[in-house]
């Protein structure tokens, strides 16, 4: 890596708040000076009456090796030291105004030891990257016009060997990515890697935004592992923690003696939501750190993008204070004008350097333009976590089915607003834990039922629009809540009805991945319209995907445990339907009540479409049609035979006319495979898609 010299113009860069390779300019660089090979160490602290660096070579004596105060001034620190090895651990012994001497560790470190150790440890960074094709084709990447499957997880519990310890980068560059491949994911997101103390924070409450932590491994060794993900086609993005900072005596608070990285009002600084420290985003050299941060893991790490952890906590200065106690800016308002501008920078900085990263806001609130560019007001994010949507349907999926149906706006509120930004629908660690139960044990009834109507809800959540996120162990059913200091309950696999759940994801991300209306239009009415949205009375929805080219999916949901028989909808274009995609189907784990073979439409007009079809909808369930000449046919055959996106094939078309009763399933039932009765002739298939809806006026999510 080529290091910056301390000199005027890159110290002057660092104080205006735009040095954004400031890890070049500090921390410990292996360099060469008088022709003699040696350590650079360099350090911001303004307030600090001396420091020094100290480690095993020097016995940590504060006086064997003192920096200097550069001739730029402005608080920065300097000392080359020779005899020095890769590997050896360091820190920097601050002496205070008031003479106190306080051991810190380096801000702008590259590792750190093993927790509970918290020296950093002096390490060049060399990597040789294999994954030259996968950059190359990031360049020319449209990420709204293309599928985004992501699994989140947390490195440390996925998976653990056998006597308990945690996977190596390297270990899990072969199972995590084989896994994720098989899984057909289209990006893995990391819970926070910078380093970190406790591990109960989950790495939310970092000390080493520059320092890949230990836990796991070398920084060389994550390199491999996010290598070895764009090698098999995955990419790659880093939760990042911007908003606040652990508080240990070790790290960034009151680093000097004094205020540095927090600012000087205990109010702003104290985040009380999460005892910890608040950033200062007035201050210009916090702002060259942080920056460089996000650009670091870009460019020396190669990742695809950022989650921004907590924004609502960034723009807020009442975030946490639920009993008063906050400071009003300027204008008298709660808005964090600091933090607006900051995040406006941070993501031109990163768009300039990287124009295809992906930056994802984790908002909560309703600020607008979220992901709006900031050069018409917006905050500059390309990306913004649904946290409405989530809300809502995790609480309409809690509902005993006998209530839903005073409840239906929940499930179509969020068409209200879901074009408003640019969305990804989070089913995140965050609502697995702190009581909140699983997934699968949120979903009400019995065993059957609570299995059925999470695979329902799954199909309801692939086909909304919006990119995708689900948390690890989710998608086999992971029946207790995530726990941080244990492995996934991988031998829940074994059970037919766990296995059967993981079989559907894995064939629901595949389909997904083949039928390009579920993604090209996520941002846009022109990829959505409602069929019927308001049976409320059946707590049931219809509606159809729509992509840029010919071909759609039309999209049935039964929230109740009823077998629907005669159940007609409108459909958008006449012609021979098939059902390619039933969350029913026993090899799921369903009680296999299908449609099988074609359906010829009607020339019935209904839902606003000049023509209709009837079928049966499956209790709990979601279902998928195409039209046939869409290749609907060759996906109806590969649902049937349980082909993934390797094993489809085409076979001949079958037409039953079985009569299904309408009964409620649950309680280990199975009902029969039903169909209802075929009417009409066939229709010749329109060119044009109609009633896809017109584009309106958005509203802010809640």
């Amino acid at each position: 890596m080529k290091i910056s010299a301390v000199d005027a113009y890159s110290t002057y860069l660092y104080h205006q708040g735009t040095n954004y390779s400031s890890y070049r300019l500090f921390g410990a660089h292996f360099t060469v000076l008088k022709h003699k090979g040696c350590v650079r160490f360099a350090l911001w602290a303004p307030h600090a009456a001396q420091v020094s660096v100290v480690g095993d070579f020097n016995n940590w004596d504060p006086a064997a090796s003192p920096m200097v105060r550069s001739e730029q001034g402005n608080g920065i620190w300097i000392a080359y030291l020779e005899g020095l090895q890769e590997g050896d651990i360091y820190k920097y012994a601050v002496t205070t105004k008031d003479g106190q001497v306080v051991l810190k560790s380096d801000p702008y470190a590259f590792a750190s030891e093993v927790r509970p150790n918290t020296a950093s440890k002096l390490t060049k960074l060399h990597y040789t990257w294999h994954d030259k094709k996968w950059l190359e084709s990031r360049s020319t990447y449209d990420s709204y016009k293309r599928p985004m499957l992501t699994y989140e997880v947390h490195l440390g519990s996925w998976r653990r060997n056998a006597d308990g310890g945690m996977l190596t980068y390297r270990e899990l560059a072969e199972q995590l990515v084989a896994y994720v491949s098989n899984m057909h994911y289209t990006h893995i997101e990391i819970l926070p890697l910078c380093e970190y103390p406790y591990d109960g924070s989950w790495g939310y409450q970092a000390t080493g935004y520059f320092s890949a932590t230990s836990r796991y491994g070398t920084p060389e060794e994550l390199m491999y592992l996010i290598d070895s993900c764009h090698r098999s086609g995955i990419g790659v993005i880093l939760d990042w923690v911007p908003g606040h900072f652990c508080r240990d005596e070790h790290g960034l608070r009151h680093f000097d003696g004094e205020p540095c990285y927090e600012s000087g009002n205990q109010t702003l600084a104290e985040n009380r939501e999460w005892d910890t420290m608040n950033f200062d985003y007035g201050r210009t050299e916090v702002r060259s750190f942080l920056i460089s941060s996000a650009l670091f893991w870009f460019s020396q790490f190669h990742i695809d993008g950022l989650r921004i952890d907590a924004v609502a906590n960034m723009l807020y200065l009442d975030y946490g204070h639920k009993d008063g106690g906050w400071q009003a800016n300027k204008y008298g308002g709660r808005e964090n004008l600091e933090a607006v501008a900051f995040l406006r920078q941070l993501n031109t900085a990163v768009f300039k350097e990287y124009p295809h990263a992906l930056m994802i806001a984790e908002e909560s609130s309703a600020w607008p333009l979220v992901t709006k560019p900031v050069e018409v007001g917006g905050l500059g994010f390309n990306y913004k976590w649904n946290m409405g949507w989530m809300n809502d349907m995790l609480q309409y999926m809690s509902l005993d089915p006998l209530f839903r149906k005073e409840n239906h706006n929940l499930i179509t509120f969020s068409l209200c607003y879901a074009f408003s930004e640019n969305f990804i629908l989070p089913l995140s660690h965050d609502e697995v834990v702190h009581g909140k139960k699983s997934l699968l044990d949120k979903m009400p009834g019995d065993y059957w039922r609570k299995f059925a109507g999470l695979r329902a809800f799954y199909g309801y959540w692939m086909a909304h629009p919006g990119k995708k996120l689900l948390f690890m162990g989710s998608d086999y059913g992971q029946f207790i809540e995530w726990k941080y200091d244990d492995s996934l309950d991988w031998h829940l696999l074994e059970y037919p009805m766990h296995k059967g759940m993981h079989d559907y994801v894995r064939e629901l991300n595949a389909y997904y991945l083949d039928n390009r209306e579920l993604w090209e239009e996520d941002c846009d009415w022109d990829g959505f319209s409602w069929i019927s949205c308001d049976d409320c009375d059946n707590s049931a929805v219809a509606f159809y995907r729509a992509g840029d080219e010919a071909g759609l999916t039309v999209v049935l949901c039964n929230f109740t445990p009823v077998v629907r028989q005669a159940y007609r909808i409108g459909v958008p274009q006449a012609g021979t339907y098939v059902e390619v995609f039933n969350s029913d189907a026993d090899r799921f784990g369903g009680s296999n009540v299908l449609n099988k073979g074609a359906f010829d439409t009607d020339p019935i007009a209904l839902h606003g479409m000049k023509q209709s079809l009837a079928l049966t909808l499956p209790p709990l369930a979601t279902i998928y049609l195409k039209l046939k000449e869409d290749g609907g046919e060759k996906k109806e055959q590969a649902a049937l035979s349980g082909g993934g996106r390797t094993k489809r094939t085409a076979s001949g078309r079958m037409r039953t006319s079985r009569k299904a009763t309408e009964t409620q399933v649950g309680k280990g039932e199975a009902a029969k495979s039903a169909s209802p009765r075929r009417r009409g002739k066939t229709a010749s298939s329109q060119k044009n898609v109609a009633a896809r809806g017109k584009k309106g006026k958005t509203a802010d999510s809640h």
